[in-house]
């Protein structure tokens, strides 16, 4: 298997429809051809891109599969001393980097810069065999220590495609923008099943709220991915200026924790669009978990308040892929009780430079805590580590944020555990407050005490004008955390 039989596939069955911009997939073909020439004829060992979205990536992609050489994009927003030490360990590389980051990685030894225009040129030669069996190789974005680099061969890719994807199933006139950065495993997943569904790609260099909905309008985009921090700032300007999106059909979020009130927000500002909340990780090649536009919809009609309680879940597992809740040790636990989240299947690489993290099994930890509902549908509680343990009571950040968001002054909610010579740890929230807006730490204590219980009730609350995230929407909590063990609490 190899992932460039996606393109030939689509290339074969609709050369003349639109794969990105106007280039067709019959073109992107000769387009990814010229790449995987121009990296045998370099003796590259790996493709890197550093730097911002453009057109230009479908055809560096399947063309470092020609050549049977990893693809590898990085976050080009990392601080210069970070960055180079990522660019070193994927040397030897060719490396396309934008104007802005080429100053910040020259010097790095074993680095073969290339433009875009140089890489799509015809040419000597046609691409040959590299002999690798990883197709793209991400760091892993952790806010410290030395990020990992999963490794994801075509196998899996492929299979991840062929399970969830049906081919050519897109209609001529469909277009998905993509916005999330490439080093982001979305989207690279991007690239492989819009191709095979036959979709045209529009690529925005990065995201940025107004320039989404003017190009979502100008494209006709049908189509579209986006992370939870996106979709409050998109939904903003929209009710602000009063867009329309009349186009827009299928809006698919993940990354991150996608609060309930903002879907049913995005349901009420967008009824005509269907939306499906994503779950995976680099790891497992992207999705693993899929909750439909059907789904969606049952959830937010329904009176039965376990049904609409998955209006917060991820959805159920994708064909291929068997999801498993376990506790500390090992034991498989039962539908509704919260553990750690297992995940097997071909898609599922599981593997990092050096390490396969996998069981004899084949099962990989994904280091989420969570739970399945008696139908299967997966509800994640945050990540293991997240925990907040008060007393030797377990406690959800997530469970606390879902309770504290629907208090109408807060806009923006983050709950953290810090650390207490009386408790262990202590609840701490920081809170950003809607325009106008504001309620004081004893009426946010009283709000989460009538809803849960006395002890989920943050001991500390502190204000900010924002919440730290990352570039992929992922809020900082180690950041987060740190900040608010500073502060003392309040017992009240």
């Amino acid at each position: 298997m190899n992932i460039a039989m996606l393109l030939d596939m689509a290339a074969d069955s609709a050369g003349d429809r639109r794969a990105v911009g106007d280039t067709t997939f019959a073109e992107l073909r000769e387009q990814a051809r010229a790449v995987g020439g121009q990296l045998t004829a370099r003796g590259a060992g790996r493709l890197v891109l550093a730097g911002v979205n453009s057109e230009a990536i479908p055809a560096m992609v399947f063309g470092s599969a020609l050549a049977q050489v990893p693809f590898t994009a990085v976050n080009y927003r990392l601080a210069d001393d970070r960055l180079r030490e990522v660019l070193a360990r994927a040397a030897p590389a060719v490396v396309v980097a934008d104007e802005r980051t080429r100053p910040r990685i020259e010097g790095v030894p074993k680095l073969d810069f290339a433009t875009e225009g140089e890489l799509l040129a015809p040419a000597p030669a046609e691409p040959g065999d590299g002999g690798s069996e990883v197709a793209i190789a991400l760091f892993t974005s952790g806010t410290t220590g030395t990020p990992k680099l999963v490794l994801l061969r075509h196998h899996n890719l492929v299979s991840y495609i062929l399970s969830t994807v049906e081919f050519m199933a897109a209609e001529p006139d469909e277009a998905a923008l993509v916005s999330v950065p490439q080093y982001h495993i979305a989207g690279m997943a991007a690239v492989l099943s819009n191709v095979y569904l036959g979709r045209r790609l529009v690529y925005l260099p990065q995201f940025e709220p107004r320039q989404w909905v003017e190009t979502a309008a100008r494209e006709r985009v049908t189509h579209a991915m986006i992370v939870p921090t996106m979709l409050g700032r998109i939904l903003d300007l929209l009710e602000q200026t009063g867009t329309e999106l009349p186009h827009l059909r299928h809006l698919s979020y993940g990354g991150g924790r996608m609060p309930t009130p903002v879907v049913e927000r995005a349901m009420t500002l967008l009824p005509h669009v269907g939306f499906v909340n994503a779950y995976g990780l680099t790891e497992t090649s992207s999705t693993i978990a899929l909750l439909g536009p059907a789904d969606h919809r049952t959830a937010a009609a329904s009176g039965d308040p376990t049904v609409r309680a998955r209006l917060g879940s991820v959805g159920r597992a994708v064909p291929g892929v068997e999801i498993e809740i376990r506790d500390a040790d090992g034991g498989v636990l039962p539908a509704g009780e919260v553990g750690e989240v297992f995940v097997r299947g071909e898609q599922v690489a599981g593997e990092y430079e050096g390490t396969d993290a996998r069981d004899a099994d084949g099962w990989f930890r994904t280091n989420d805590n969570g739970r399945l509902d008696a139908e299967g549908y997966l509800f994640i509680e945050g990540r293991a580590d997240d925990v907040i343990v008060r007393g030797g009571e377990n406690m959800s950040p997530g469970e606390i944020e879902d309770v504290l968001f629907r208090h109408p002054a807060v806009a923006e909610v983050a709950v953290v555990g810090v650390p207490d010579t009386e408790w262990g740890e202590t609840v701490a929230a920081a809170v950003v407050f809607e325009p106008g807006r504001h309620a004081d730490a004893d009426e946010l204590r009283t709000w989460v005490t009538q809803r849960l219980r006395s002890s989920r009730a943050p001991s500390i609350v502190v204000e900010r004008d924002a919440l730290p995230y990352s570039e992929t929407g992922k809020l900082l909590r180690r950041a987060l955390r740190a900040e608010l063990a500073a502060v003392p609490a309040d017992r009240g």
